[in-house]
């Protein structure tokens, strides 16, 4: 009995040496007497007991390494205080278990120094705007380096970018002035596009004005065109009826006849005018002379 309860005890405990059970996205580095001897992968695992053992164990999983906060100077001798997280990922488990005593920090301290580095040849404003380019100068410069370390760095991020309070203060200031100057174009800006807009209003109502005082004219001028060849024309036909009747039979005598009449009534006012003097010829066959003289007259404008 007590020989089958050792022998349990010994089979227990070299299924425990034996079997191992490698987690989804881990991978165990197994040295077989001190020597690398095998990768296991995720699941179920034999090895020897006694002979084998698992010397690391490694994440596969991304990992994010927070790069400590560190002072850095700009081309133009400005300090700023710069912190920043890098993310990487364990490729070559056998080359992370070897290639480097402490990978984790061996990416850290590169990150900062490629990070100084990098800042050093930027001016301070250029910090702020090329924040891009220099995260992916860190990238590039770790991630070669990391290559023999069996590790790949997928990407970096500043956090912070911090200057010096009296910069913080500079920077406020020349911020606020060029707030104020632009605030100041715009004001500007508006007031000379509203003169324009003005002057631009008062050329179109002068133009049309003057446009409406040109149109006014012609009408004028037409519609006084128009009266005089109305009247013209009433007057020509008017002539003409005077002639027509003038040929007709009896119309030299009644022309002689209406002579006659306004030759007396001219006389009859002047008589009856007590301004004016009226000298009445001796012989009053000198005004049917006058009469005879005004019908001739029409006969030769007649003519």
């Amino acid at each position: 009995m007590e020989i089958a309860i050792i022998a349990l005890v010994v089979v227990i405990i070299a299924a425990k040496f034996t079997i191992k059970i490698v987690p989804q996205q881990n991978a165990w580095i197994v040295e077989r007497l001190g020597k690398y001897e095998a990768t296991l992968s995720p699941g179920f695992n034999a090895i020897l007991p006694f002979v084998d053992r698992v010397a690391y164990k490694h994440s596969l999983k991304e990992i994010p390494l927070d790069v400590p906060s560190q002072v850095c100077i700009t081309r133009d001798n400005t300090q700023l205080q710069v912190d920043g997280i890098l993310y990487f990922q364990v490729t070559d488990p056998m080359r992370a278990s070897y290639g480097s005593s402490n990978y984790v920090m061996a990416i850290s301290q590169l990150a900062q120094t490629t990070l100084r580095s990098v800042i050093g040849r930027l001016e301070l404003d250029k910090t702020f705007e090329e924040r891009d380019m220099i995260n992916a100068k860190v990238v590039e410069a770790v991630d070669e380096a990391a290559l023999n370390w069996g590790v790949k760095v997928l990407r970096y991020e500043i956090k912070d970018l911090t200057p010096p309070a009296e910069i913080l203060r500079a920077m406020q200031a020349q911020i606020t002035a060029e707030r104020e100057k632009r605030a100041v174009i715009a004001t500007s800006e508006g007031k000379r596009q509203e003169q324009i807009n003005l002057a631009e209003g008062q050329k179109q109502a002068a133009i049309a004005k003057s446009e409406g005082e040109k149109q006014a004219q012609i009408n004028n001028a037409q519609g006084e065109a128009a009266a005089i060849t109305e009247v013209a024309n009433a007057t020509a036909a008017a002539l003409m009826r005077v002639a027509e009747a003038i040929r007709q039979p009896g119309g030299q005598e009644a022309v002689q006849l209406k002579v006659a009449e306004k030759a007396v009534d001219a006389y009859s006012r002047v008589a009856f005018d007590a301004k004016t003097t009226l000298v009445v010829p001796s012989n009053m066959t000198e005004v049917s002379a006058l009469i005879s003289s005004a019908m001739k007259m029409v006969q030769a404008n007649k003519s």
